[in-house]
């Protein structure tokens, strides 16, 4: 078992230096040593590079720890499931691929404890994780994504589109004003595909945030134009905070629920399905 390992590579990757990670982790700096070497002889790689300035991931190291992160993570989940013992209703590991759903994630958590009782839940919201290899590799139960996955034994469920409305910090009408500062979510080819058809080419200065509350608070604290959706505009349209572009036409993108036909935790996976059904409804 390599999760020892994992625990002393991330410790040197974190404090800098082999025998600041032996003291981290109450073992001898002879230990950390040979967990390292084995480690790195199982994946055939250097993972540090040793210098006068001390220990410092090499190339391989700085891809190999996203890795190691998810696979405590997921390790993590798996003895806290086990410890639970035999018929114990595990975590359920919910993630979103954007961040147009970080929020429907949070209303689903509290739909299932208002509507279930307490369940056990985590929610994943790393945007840069492929989402479809996440349930196929059932680090996740179910996960909201724009695009249908393409991996074998995938369900799909497809939810009602998000709507995103072109929104600026004053009145404007495009075509007609210069547009100001775009405030660039990318979230993903159809977006990016529809916001260039609707800016006018020469009003194309843009900076790029993506993720959607980020964007959002940017906009109305520095001023600009964007694309979010009306659930995270609505408010600020109505007290006149934001102003919907006058002529744009809205956005809608897609929005899926995938989980794996045979995850063991069916069940809830209905369940959350049933609620994200209820919550998108009026969207």
């Amino acid at each position: 078992m390599q999760i020892a390992a994992l625990e002393t590579f991330l410790a040197i990757a974190e404090t800098g230096s082999f025998h600041a990670a032996a003291r981290a982790l109450n073992i001898t700096q002879t230990a950390v040593s040979a967990r390292i070497k084995a480690l790195e002889t199982a994946l055939g790689v250097a993972l540090f590079e040793r210098g006068p300035a001390g220990t410092r991931l090499s190339l391989a190291g700085q891809r190999f720890r996203p890795h190691a992160e998810q696979m405590l993570r997921t390790w993590s989940f798996v003895t806290a499931e086990m410890a639970a013992g035999p018929g114990a209703r595990g975590a359920l590991r919910l993630g979103a691929q954007l961040s147009l759903w970080d929020a429907l994630l949070v209303d689903m958590a509290v739909w299932l404890e208002q509507e279930q009782g307490v369940v056990p839940f985590t929610l994943n919201y790393d945007h840069a994780l492929d989402m479809g290899v996440a349930v196929a590799e059932r680090l996740v139960d179910l996960a909201l994504v724009h695009d249908r996955p393409t991996q074998p034994g995938i369900e799909v469920t497809d939810l009602p589109d998000e709507r995103l409305t072109l929104v600026s910090d004053r009145p404007l009408t495009l075509g007609q004003d210069e547009m100001p500062l775009f405030i660039n979510l990318e979230f993903c080819a159809e977006y990016d595909r529809l916001w260039q058809q609707v800016m006018p080419p020469g009003s194309r200065q843009h900076i790029v945030l993506g993720n959607a509350a980020m964007g959002l608070r940017y906009l109305m604290r520095r001023g600009g134009v964007g694309y979010f959706p009306d659930t995270m505009v609505g408010g600020p349209l109505r007290r006149g905070r934001l102003h919907a572009v006058r002529g744009a036409p809205e956005m809608r993108l897609a929005c899926r629920a995938i989980h794996l036909r045979d995850n063991p935790g069916l069940g809830q996976i209905e369940t959350v399905i049933i609620g994200l059904r209820k919550l998108r409804g009026g969207r």
